[in-house]
């Protein structure tokens, strides 16, 4: 801080490289690596409860369920060991990032794909909603449309969905491996993000592609939330949404910070390479957290729902109104 002061510019402040592992560790006082115990510390554990988690889901849960739930909820685990990894390595953050960025990826395609197994899977699914219609006027993508019609909800329509974010979880690694190619030649670079630079470009792509993900996930969120309120849908969607919201528009807005020099940088670290530190930091007790109140959450065991067979004929019984027949004959008005 004192070179920025007088004019000059220090070696670690004018790069944008991270230190190496060794640099970092030594650079440390007594609270800094009192800190990074607590925050590997805190991943471990986080790690030590899906693993607990992992043994209850096949022990109790049915077959068909068990892929999709372990995939949900190792997405804030898996999040906070890359965070630890890029926190103790800055050199290893490209990496680690696009490895939870892929991660996550899968797990949006998983959610959407665990709200239709609580229906009782695709074919209960659209055997409860043969009537009804997707409301399409939902975020991210058309939150302000509220004139857009309805669409039937058909197998052609539910396949429409799930292709949604299916190609995210599929094209996301593809541009993971573009960016490591083209970071090999030197053409890619996180700092970068003029024109003539691939990053911006990439960034582009990988953002309208993850608008195209999450525009199902909010479509059938909205039709299945009062059916499957009974299965704690709520807050299922609520921690899904945190994960999402902190570990991209967050990580984003820190970044684009430390790009802008908001964030001071501190030798060995530069200030892109700082805020990605800090980012780390953050996740990492945040992805805590979310551990745990995940467990809470996916841990109860909830009862299935009715086929759509008992729904109607209890329906059709409820319709059915008793109806008291009394005849009175002459005879008898005349013995009263």
């Amino acid at each position: 801080m004192e070179g920025e002061t007088n004019g000059t510019f220090l070696p670690s402040c004018g790069g944008s490289e991270p230190p190496y592992a060794q640099e970092l560790l030594g650079s440390l006082d007594l609270a800094g690596r009192f800190l990074f115990a607590i925050l590997t510390l805190m991943t471990l554990i986080a790690n030590l409860v899906f693993i607990e988690e992992v043994i209850y889901i096949y022990r109790k849960i049915p077959s068909s369920k068990r892929s999709i739930l372990i995939w949900i909820n190792a997405a804030a685990p898996v999040i906070a060991t890359t965070s630890c990894i890029g926190m103790w390595i800055p050199r290893s953050t490209m990496f680690t990032d696009f490895t939870a960025s892929v991660f996550f990826a899968i797990v949006i395609h998983k959610f959407l794909m665990m709200m239709i197994k609580e229906c009782g899977g695709q074919k209960l699914f659209l055997k409860r909603f043969e009537n009804g219609h997707f409301k399409i006027s939902t975020g991210p993508c058309c939150c302000c449309c509220l004139c857009l019609p309805g669409v039937r909800i058909t197998r052609r329509s539910l396949f429409w969905l799930k292709l949604g974010t299916f190609q995210f979880a599929l094209f996301r690694p593809v541009f993971m491996f573009l960016s490591t190619v083209l970071w090999t030649n030197g053409n890619y670079s996180v700092s970068n993000l003029s024109p003539k630079g691939a990053a911006i470009w990439i960034s582009c792509f990988i953002a309208i592609l993850t608008i195209i993900a999450l525009w199902p996930v909010g479509i059938m969120f909205q039709q299945v939330r009062v059916l499957l309120n009974c299965k704690k849908i709520i807050p299922k969607f609520a921690l899904y949404q945190f994960i999402l919201i902190l570990n991209h528009l967050q990580t984003a807005i820190i970044n684009i910070l430390a790009m802008q020099r908001i964030i001071p940088c501190v030798p060995p670290l530069s200030s892109p390479a700082r805020g990605a530190y800090i980012t780390h930091q953050i996740l990492i007790m945040e992805m805590f957290l979310i551990t745990l109140i995940s467990r809470v959450v996916y841990r109860r065991r909830y009862d299935e729902l009715d086929p759509p067979e008992c729904i109607t004929e209890e329906a059709g019984v409820k319709k059915q109104t008793p109806v008291l027949n009394v005849t009175v004959s002459e005879d008898g008005l005349r013995g009263l």
